[in-house]
């Protein structure tokens, strides 16, 4: 089964006395997400606004991945498929 689509990612960045947000909205076509970040400078640092605009655009996608995989996990639930399970996490050691 082959299947190809096609997403348009949108972000928006506004920065305002040395906070920067970010919005990015994902259209699938059939529905559509919105993902949101901020950042703010600290008072005794350089105002640097590229730091600003990748910290608010990274937390806005991280937020928008959150609600990616909640909602492919409603949709697994809804289809009546089991979650997989947990891997096994190591005693000691260093975790991956």
């Amino acid at each position: 089964m082959s299947h190809t689509a096609e997403w348009q990612v949108h972000l928006y960045l506004a920065e305002e006395a040395g906070t920067t947000s970010a919005r990015v909205v994902l259209d699938t076509g059939d529905a559509s997400l919105t993902g949101r970040g901020t950042a703010h400078c600290n008072p005794e640092d350089r105002d640097v606004p590229e730091i600003g605009a990748e910290l608010a655009a990274g937390r806005a996608l991280q937020d928008l991945a959150g609600q990616l995989v909640t909602a492919a996990a409603h949709d697994i639930e809804a289809m009546g498929a089991a979650e997989p399970a947990a891997a096994p996490r190591p005693a000691t050691g260093w975790s991956i």
